[in-house]
């Protein structure tokens, strides 16, 4: 049976004819898989239209007319099921597999080619005529397009490797013209492929043939170029250079091959498929870390009420998870209560994403931890946990997040929630992994909990970060720097491993194999002490692919071929649970790989238990739904099983993913907390439409959490992928430009939504312009903006847009010294605001009011709009209205000599304005604060005030511009 290539069946070299392309799927699934089938399995893959009745009858006329086409017992049929007589039937597939086997079976690395692999290589990619069924589809079976899409995959890439070391075997022997020929072939695969290149220049190169060396270098910078818009690898420019100058490198030589028996690992397993104990580093001791063990005890044990913040930091791969899990072993055999989260590359802007991890870690006793926590804190916790609506009956659902201290009380929640959870004795631990990918929004209520909780017991908060991703003035480095001064903090360098150390690991695992100090050495050489290396090169060894005594190790590619080679003996069910997962991210839940990767409950979960027995993944719990989580070994592992696959496939799988997340998401009505995933999945299917609505959802979701940076990041995202309301996007990324205090892009968003916008939505855009321009101090710009939104066509803008506007253009006259025409507008503002009936615009008209009237030395009349002003805030929870009223008030008492309500004025506006996030009023009101703290005799408490307002002050505006006119925002 010939399935290499366009499917043909013959018998004593004739053909055999096959009615149907349902017979000719049925043979080659029976032959390719190896093994029996039920009738309903078969009956089920090939007429998934059909009901079952209807299917089997099917199934039955189709092995009718294979029996009358083949008569000698070469299908073996039951009642039940059905499969291929083996020892009857030849199938090529087989036989290229088994001759790839045989290179197995020679006792060298993978990678390496022997005298005895050649003709069995030579022989297996002389039988692969062309892609598996080639031409060869069932477009009404989607369950066997799979299958045979998988099977084609796996046999071409076994085609690229049988290629590379077939030509480097003959390489070896100096048969240059059959080595290019298979080269040649190799990378007709993959066109892109640049090692191919190179090895193809190397060739032509050791058989003399220079032009042609350096034309397949030409080759190889017009593909890239033309197809990637990149330029070759600094390896293959060298290599051409090489070339050029006549600085080879010696040809391949091929490597000895060895009986298993000699091989180091003497314990290797009997049975195939028994992987010895040594594959992953974390299951062998904690060796060369006494020190840093030490000094996490310590600073554990001195824990107290207040809590202590420890930091594990070193390069990737140094061994940071692997410490930090034993210490959190240790302190859960102690009876502490372990919070744990990982922060993961790319996810930065999913808004409290490692908090969210913590809280939802499937904790069967979350709710009777938190049973003494008040009604309104469990609400909060609520936002970032939905789920607790489920667990506590009759949980109200939270406020609305737009009135003044509620970001305070947000994160209040959350802390008391991780306090309460984390409460001893002993003291609790909340464990974060690589925190430097962390979101800006999860820093914000790291630092809270740090700084400010006022929660009694609190947790040792554990940290791990990678040093190089956390530059001097990175926050955390500040964070950390303040935790120092206070004498709760501990950081604990992790270098990597030292000889001696890597000598005792090695030591420990090979226990009394012959000399485990000499390889220790070699190890150590080998991996320059990094954890991360040490791991993959010991499971390689463990599993008989390195010996100790082999002159060289080879490994093709790094720790990238180490973890290919483990993927080779992954099933295809299995590979495509593998491959679902890999494109959810690091962990991923049972429910959404099985909806993702199409297969059924029963065979997800045999692929999981069977991936989890070869040590690719690891189950780690449950989320709250009782779903079963997993996670892979190693990230490079997901990475690899990513790049594998094709980009078709890939963007199924992210369809899939995105689809199923949002079917979720529709039912529990929290579409919001992850609107951000979904919508990165969407755009990774390349269904830009869903993925801009869904970044829109995102956006509006993390503004609402004050994660300013986050909504910014996800309505650019938005904008970026055709979201139809662009004027509204540019105009929301220019509000919360203006609050982050980047005025040039501000400005530049807000032009953008202008030339989008019409009428009322124009009018507010030409106001929000104007109020950067007065920021700016820049009151001529400001005020032609201002008069523009007042031009539009009578009847296209409301009075309140009018009263808010003319509001505005008061407060530039009152800067420009105009005090008649300031009052002027004032006034009209006050009408315009009265004729409409809308408070928010009252609200704005008496607050300058009461800025014109203490300019003009008025405190009484001054403090009755200010008042009036403030009330009205009140009553709308509007906090930016309540911010400007109050900032006002504390101006007016302070001029009246009446400093501690001016001082509690000023303190409760700053608070709101932080929550807000608007950077440039925040630092106003740190300089007002000061100057009434000086005034009152508080000398240092106002320097400190002073020295907030200008750190805050220098980083407003354009980057790099010293604009001192920003410092004239005192009063608005």
């Amino acid at each position: 049976m010939l399935l290499l290539g366009a499917p043909r069946v013959e018998a004593d070299g004739a053909p055999v004819e096959v009615d149907t392309r349902k017979a000719i799927a049925l043979l080659a699934y029976l032959a390719v898989t190896g093994r029996r089938h039920t009738r309903d399995a078969l009956a089920g893959l090939l007429w998934p239209e059909y009901g079952q009745s209807r299917a089997r009858a099917a199934l039955r006329r189709t092995l009718s007319s294979l029996s009358g086409a083949r008569e000698g017992g070469w299908l073996e049929v039951d009642r039940e099921s059905i499969g291929l007589n083996g020892e009857m039937t030849w199938v090529d597939v087989d036989r290229f597999r088994e001759l790839l086997g045989e290179c197995r079976e020679h006792g060298h690395a993978e990678g390496e080619v022997c005298a005895a692999c050649i003709d069995p290589l030579a022989e297996a990619v002389g039988l692969y005529r062309d892609d598996f069924l080639t031409g060869f589809a069932l477009r009404d079976s989607a369950a066997f397009d799979d299958w045979q899409f998988f099977e084609a995959e796996e046999l071409r890439r076994a085609l690229a490797g049988a290629l590379d070391r077939l030509s480097r075997g003959l390489a070896a022997r100096g048969e240059w013209e059959k080595a290019i020929s298979h080269s040649r072939r190799w990378l007709t695969l993959d066109h892109l492929h640049e090692p191919a290149h190179r090895w193809l220049m190397l060739l032509y190169a050791w058989a003399g043939e220079r032009a042609g060396a350096l034309r397949q270098y030409r080759e190889c910078v017009r593909v890239l170029e033309g197809e990637l818009g990149v330029t070759p690898l600094v390896e293959t420019t060298r290599l051409y250079e090489a070339i050029r100058e006549d600085d080879l490198p010696s040809p391949p030589a091929l490597a000895e091959g060895r009986s298993p028996a000699a091989r180091i690992a003497s314990d290797e397993p009997s049975t195939p498929g028994e992987v010895p104990a040594v594959d992953r580093i974390r299951d062998e001791p904690l060796v060369g870390r006494q020190l840093e063990w030490e000094t996490l005890l310590r600073a554990y044990n001195a824990t107290e009420g207040e809590g202590n913040l420890v930091i594990i930091e070193g390069e990737a791969g140094v061994g940071k998870t692997r410490l930090s899990e034993a210490f959190i072993e240790h302190a859960s055999r102690e009876g502490a209560t372990v919070l744990a989260a990982r922060c993961y590359a790319g996810e930065g802007s999913l808004a409290y994403g490692p908090f969210v991890e913590c809280l939802s870690a499937g904790r069967e006793d979350l709710v009777a931890r938190l049973a003494d926590l008040p009604e309104h804190l469990l609400v909060e916790v609520g936002r970032l946990v939905p789920e607790l609506a489920d667990l506590r009956p009759g949980l109200p659902s939270p406020p609305p997040l737009e009135g003044p201290g509620t970001q305070s009380r947000f994160f209040e929640g959350i802390c008391r929630a991780v306090g309460a959870i984390c409460d001893g004795p002993p003291p609790g631990v909340l464990f974060i992994d690589d925190v430097h990918w962390a979101d800006a929004a999860s820093l914000d209520l790291l630092a809270y909990l740090t700084r400010r909780s006022r929660t009694g017991r609190q947790p040792c908060v554990l940290l791990t970060w990678r040093a190089e991703e956390v530059p001097a003035d990175h926050r955390l480095r500040r964070l950390l720097k303040e935790k120092e001064r206070a004498r709760t903090a501990t950081v604990v360098h992790l270098p990597r491993l030292d000889r001696a150390a890597v000598e005792e690991l090695v030591g420990a695992v090979v226990g009394e194999r012959a000399t485990p100090e000499e390889l220790g050495r070699r190890l150590y050489d080998e991996t320059e002490g990094l954890p991360l290396f040490l791991a993959e090169y010991l499971a390689a060894i463990a599993k008989g692919d390195l010996g100790a005594e082999d002159e060289a190790w080879s490994l093709p590619g790094g720790v990238r071929d180490l973890l290919a080679g483990r993927l080779e003996t992954v099933g295809e069910s299995e590979r495509q649970v593998l491959g679902a997962a890999a494109v959810i991210g690091r962990s991923f839940d049972f429910d959404t790989a099985r909806e993702a990767s199409g297969r059924g409950e029963e065979e997800t979960i045999v692929a999981l238990e069977e991936l989890v027995g070869q040590g690719l993944i690891e189950e780690v719990g449950e989320d709250l739904e009782g779903s079963p989580v997993y996670d892979f070994g190693h990230e490079k592992l997901r990475a690899l099983v990513y790049e594998e696959m094709s980009l078709a496939r890939r963007r199924l799988l992210h369809r899939r993913v995105a689809e199923t997340l949002a079917r979720r998401a529709r039912r529990r009505r929290e579409v919001g907390p992850v609107a951000a995933q979904i919508a990165r999945h969407y755009q990774l299917a390349g269904r830009d439409a869903e993925a801009g609505r869904y970044f829109e959802l995102a956006g509006e979701h993390a503004r609402s959490l004050y994660a300013n940076v986050e909504a910014l990041s996800h309505f650019r995202a938005a904008l970026a992928l055709g979201h139809p309301d662009v004027a509204g996007l540019h105009e929301a990324i220019g509000d919360l430009h203006t609050l982050l205090g980047e005025y040039g892009e501000a400005l530049s968003s807000y032009e953008a939504a202008g030339a989008f916008g019409e009428g009322e939505r124009l009018a507010g855009i030409e106001r929000k312009l104007g109020d950067v321009y007065r920021r700016l101090g820049e009151w001529e710009l400001a005020e032609g903006h201002l008069e523009a939104a007042l031009s539009a066509p009578a009847g296209s803008v409301s009075a309140s847009e009018r009263a808010r506007t003319y509001a505005d253009l008061s407060l530039v006259a009152h800067q420009r010294d105009q005090p008649d025409l300031a009052l002027e507008r004032a006034r009209r503002a006050l009408e315009e605001a009265d004729a409409a009936g809308d408070e928010r615009a009252l609200a704005q008209a008496h607050n300058v009011l009461g800025v014109l009237a203490s300019g003009r030395g008025d405190p009484g009349e001054a403090r009755h709009h200010l008042e009036l002003s403030l009330t009205l805030a009140e009553s709308l929870d509007d906090p930016v209205a309540r911010i400007a009223a109050l900032n006002n008030l504390a101006l007016a008492h302070g001029n009246g000599g009446e400093l501690e309500p001016a001082l509690g004025r000023a303190r409760t506006a700053l608070d709101l304005c932080i929550s807000l996030g608007d950077r440039h009023r925040e630092a106003a009101l740190h300089n007002n604060l000061a100057d009434l703290l000086h005034a009152a005799g508080r000398r240092e408490e106002s320097m400190t005030h002073l020295k907030r307002a200008v750190e805050i002050f220098a980083e407003i505006g354009d980057e790099g511009e010293l604009r001192p006119e920003i410092w004239k925002l005192v009063e608005w």
